[in-house]
Order: structure tokens, then C-alpha cells, then sequence
């Protein structure tokens, strides 16, 4: 059966997209935006935009984990796919999303190492490194104080440590350094606390 394609861009990103598919991803962020605007998951209008964007960068991402470089087009099975990983900002499922199945969702991913500037009190390293390796910052800030004065080592680690891991700046990096999947539910999130930093 012939199906109309539609070339959309998501995040900077180009992609083929049949007629099913991308009505249900209309609806889906659709549905999306009035969660952010109104109910539990409200949040200022000034950061809609960003929240939005943020998701089109992670949809982008999953849609080209999906065709992995082959030139197939983003179908109707993708989509419900991706939408039931995503879910809505409050964490419930979305409405006409009848194969979400909370199991595939998750709440915790693999650990990814990134400076975090926000809780940091130089550039972020100590507080890096703490939430890669679930331990308290405090813990790293005296390990890198006692090398100092003893070994002297401390400070050429520190400024190493800080040109060497990048610095946690979407919400979707500070969800991969919590260990948090990058859900719709936990992005909104990362992006309501950076607001308030």
C-alpha cells in the first residue's frame, strides 16, 4: 500500500516520515505542549519553547538510533515507539498512546560523566564526579584538597579533570549525569531547575 512521505526537521535534524506517523507525532506534541502550559506538569510560558526544544533534540536522537543511517523512513510502529519511552512531562502516558508499557520507560539509565556547573563550586568537577559515581561531592572536594597539600598533584588533576569532561548544559546531558532517563517527565524537570539556578 502506497503511503505519502513528508520530510520534517526535528532539532536541526531532516527526516522521512510517512502520513500515519507524523499525524500521531502532531498529536503527540501537541498533546505535549497543553500538559507543559496547564495541569501538574505547568510550567512558566517562557520555558515552553525550551522544553520543546529539548524534546525535539531527544526525539531526533531516538528516531536516528531507530534507523541507524539507513534511508528508511520513520513509520507509524517507530513513533508509538519513541512516544512510549518519552511519556508526558508529569510522568503519566499520553492520551491515545495505547502501547505505552511503563516497563520499556525506565526511570534510570546508564551514568554519564559531565561537569556540573550548577551544583559546582568552581566548575563543576567534584560535583561530576559525584554523580557518576554516586557518592557525595563532599568526598571529592576533600580528596582533591588533600592531594593538594600532600601530593601537590591535586590542583594539575582538578584543572585536567576540568578541561577533560564537558560540562552538563542541556537537560537532557544532566539526566544521562544523574542516571535519569531522558523521559519528557525527567527533561522537564532538568529544565525547570536550570531555570531556577
Amino acid at each position: 500500500m502506497m503511503k505519502k512521505v513528508i520530510n520534517v526537521a526535528l532539532a536541526s535534524s531532516s527526516f522521512s516520515i510517512d502520513e500515519d506517523a507524523y499525524a500521531r507525532l502532531s498529536k503527540y506534541l501537541g498533546h505535549f505542549r497543553n500538559r507543559l502550559m496547564v495541569g501538574s506538569a505547568a510550567i512558566p510560558a517562557g520555558q515552553v519553547g525550551e522544553v520543546m526544544e529539548d524534546l525535539e533534540q531527544r526525539l531526533s536522537e531516538l528516531f536516528g538510533a531507530e534507523i541507524a543511517g539507513t534511508p528508511r523512513v520513520v513509520n507509524l510502529e517507530m513513533v508509538e515507539k519513541v512516544i512510549a519511552q518519552l511519556g508526558m512531562p508529569d510522568g503519566s502516558p499520553e492520551t491515545g498512546s495505547e502501547n505505552r508499557n511503563p516497563s520499556q520507560v525506565g526511570n534510570k539509565a546508564a551514568r554519564k560523566i559531565y561537569r556540573d556547573k550548577a551544583e559546582g563550586r568552581i566548575a563543576g568537577v567534584c560535583s561530576g564526579l559525584a554523580w557518576y559515581f554516586n557518592l557525595d561531592v563532599v568526598l571529592f572536594r576533600v580528596l582533591f584538597l588533600v592531594l593538594l597539600f600532600t601530593v601537590g598533584s591535586g590542583l594539575l588533576l582538578y584543572l585536567i579533570l576540568w578541561v577533560a569532561i564537558p560540562k552538563a548544559e542541556t537537560p537532557a546531558q544532566r539526566c544521562e549525569m544523574k542516571g535519569l532517563s531522558p523521559t519528557a517527565e525527567n527533561l522537564s524537570k532538568e529544565t525547570l531547575g536550570k531555570a531556577t539556578e
